[in-house]
């Protein structure tokens, strides 16, 4: 891959979007900020983002891009493409998040998280893969959690999507490999972003109540840490700088996993990760796979 890459990157508007876009474009690479609805509801994050363009380093583009929309990404994606030439990396951070006992979410709104988290990066990564193919390079990050490792009260559906993530990034990993194709899964522990503030609310309010006492308890443990009683509180910049580290890294020596975040918060994943490397290791050589997948695996990283 060329030193400086042109980037697609999903929700931008706010967020890790927000920084990976600028903290890239001040790098000097060519980046495509995925954002939805920005002439309308995002307009004034559009706004902001032109208004940052003159004074990077790199190019800063704006493209109109809704995850959960087939033709949106097809069309984000295509012009990427028309206008650079070709599409290096996808950074796949859109989502929504949901605080909430299970059962307290409906089937729809399980759904709605599903088609953003999980069903947006398919259609994201299939968008984007015939050109990655035809360029025989490509780096797909998708942007985890912590509890797509370990699942933490009231995360429960937020964080069957990210272990979703997980195994399907294993699978790219695998499959791409040989194609010079990458893929890598960014595991950010819990910062001070609006991912659960604007998530999805359980309508189904009659189903929150057995839970309430736990999950009072539970928040007032969110913000103790968000307010630095246990330590210092992370800075979402970290994310956004593990990101460019993962896109410099030379071409077949990323590591499949980054866990990014408080320390108290990545030891759980930072052990589940080394096994799941062993067990992979295992795996590879009693499956044959070695003429067909061509990597050098670092997983941990963070």
């Amino acid at each position: 891959m060329n030193t400086t890459q042109v980037i697609l990157v999903s929700g931008s508007n706010s967020g890790f979007g927000r920084l990976t876009i600028e903290t890239l474009a001040r790098q000097g690479h060519t980046v495509f900020a995925g954002i939805r609805n920005s002439a309308g509801k995002n307009a004034a994050a559009a706004h902001a983002i032109r208004t940052l363009a003159p004074t990077v380093a790199g190019a800063l583009h704006i493209v109109d891009l809704d995850v959960t929309d087939d033709a949106s990404v097809t069309q984000a994606v295509q012009t990427v493409i028309d206008t650079a030439g070709r599409l290096d990396v996808v950074v796949n951070n859109a989502g929504v998040g949901a605080f909430s006992p299970i059962e307290a979410l409906t089937h729809d709104q399980v759904q709605q998280l599903f088609d953003a988290n999980l069903f947006g990066v398919l259609r994201m990564n299939r968008a984007a893969l015939p050109q990655m193919r035809a360029q025989a390079s490509g780096l797909l990050i998708q942007i985890g959690s912590v509890v797509g490792r370990m699942a933490y009260p009231f995360t429960g559906i937020y964080a069957a999507s990210k272990f979703a993530l997980e195994g399907l990034t294993e699978a790219y990993r695998l499959e791409l490999g040989a194609l010079g194709i990458e893929a890598a899964i960014v595991e950010p522990g819990l910062y001070p972003t609006n991912i659960f503030a604007g998530g999805i609310v359980p309508t189904d309010s009659a189903r929150v109540v057995p839970y309430q006492a736990f999950m009072n308890h539970t928040v007032a443990g969110v913000q103790a840490a968000m307010s630095g009683e246990f330590g210092p509180v992370p800075d979402p910049q970290e994310v956004a700088d593990v990101i460019a580290q993962l896109i410099a890294t030379p071409a077949g020596t990323r590591p499949l996993r980054t866990v990014v975040g408080m320390e108290g918060q990545r030891e759980g994943p930072l052990l589940l990760n080394t096994a799941s490397e062993q067990v992979f290791a295992a795996t590879q050589q009693a499956a044959g796979w070695e003429p067909f997948v061509t990597l050098k695996r670092g997983d941990n990283g963070g």
